[in-house]
């Protein structure tokens, strides 16, 4: 038998005949007449190649081809219900679920830690997958399935994608603690002199400050191109090397920062979605949590800054 050539709603009228007897009141529970009942027996008599049900003075009793189909053809329709009212419902503390989410390693380390603090108190069966998904091809993996979420800057502007804002930054220039060249203030000569790391998830193309260098006819010493923040903090400890980082990076790593001496857009990272997960229960409440996680990393940064004591 070809399923793919069945109307499984035949089932369900098959399931009704057998609990009911009698075509009138299947047709009752179903909600349809009992021509249509009547015309859904037949097709299911020509599927199966068997009567399923012979009409008695006692109603419509099963044959043994429907006595043995019965059970697993209630458990398949049983199965399905459930699945259904599930994605209807989502409850964090029973779900068992996977969100795979597209996120560069500096945008990890912000929102993972406090995300799975979260998680193991309100939905400990959850889990999460991260990894850096291309940028042109974030729009096809989430209406794919394959990406629930993704982590980035607001240039992705395809009509099929939702996004929220999470958070802004600005950028500064870093260095280590006790740097030689260290100073509240940095000329445009002080940040060409130096010798900088480059962060780009790209093999090769310029970044935000190289385009408004550019625009001003210089250009910067880049000894490094690196596509992970957090590896070229561990250089920049050990050398005189400077980086142009996000403030909230500089802070989380206790690295003397300084305002850039050129004019660099702030750093906007907004969560994106697809549309036709827009009203599922589950991709709304992880929505939630990670909007809501990254609004208390705000607010705890705006109080360290005010404070002028660098994060933890």
């Amino acid at each position: 038998m070809n399923l793919s050539k069945v109307d499984l709603n035949l089932f369900i009228v098959f399931d009704a005949i057998y609990t009911e007897a009698n075509l009138t009141r299947a047709g009752q529970i179903v909600g349809i007449t009992q021509p249509a009942v009547s015309n859904a027996l037949a097709r299911l008599r020509e599927t199966f190649n068997d009567p399923l049900f012979v009409r008695t003075a006692q109603g419509m009793v099963p044959t043994p081809m429907a006595q043995n189909i019965i059970g697993p053809v209630r458990n398949a329709l049983s199965l399905l219900r459930v699945s259904v009212q599930e994605s209807r419902i989502f409850n964090p503390l029973q779900a068992n679920k996977t969100f795979r989410i597209s996120m560069t390693d500096l945008t990890e380390a912000v929102i993972l830690p406090p995300l799975f603090q979260r998680l193991r108190r309100l939905a400990p069966a959850v889990v999460i997958e991260s990894f850096l998904c291309k940028r042109r091809e974030t729009t096809k993996e989430l209406a794919a399935g394959r990406l629930d979420f993704a982590v980035d800057a607001p240039l992705n502007t395809d009509p099929q994608v939702r996004h929220v804002k999470l958070m802004q930054d600005r950028y500064v220039c870093a260095m280590r603690q006790g740097h030689p060249l260290f100073k509240d203030k940095l000329s445009l000569d002080d940040y060409l002199g130096m010798t900088h790391i480059h962060i780009s998830s790209r093999r090769n193309g310029l970044g935000y400050v190289d385009l408004a260098l550019g625009k001003m006819g210089v250009q910067r010493k880049v000894a490094l191109r690196s596509q992970h923040y957090l590896m070229a903090s561990q250089v920049l400890q050990q050398t005189d090397m400077v980086m142009t980082v996000p403030e909230r990076f500089a802070r989380r790593h206790q690295l003397n920062h300084v305002s850039l001496p050129v004019d660099v857009p702030s750093l906007e990272t907004h969560l994106y979605w697809h549309e036709s997960t827009d009203q599922d229960p589950a991709n709304r409440w992880m929505r939630e949590q990670i909007i809501e996680l990254c609004q208390g990393v705000v607010a705890q940064d705006e109080r360290a800054a005010t404070a002028e004591v660098p994060l933890q």
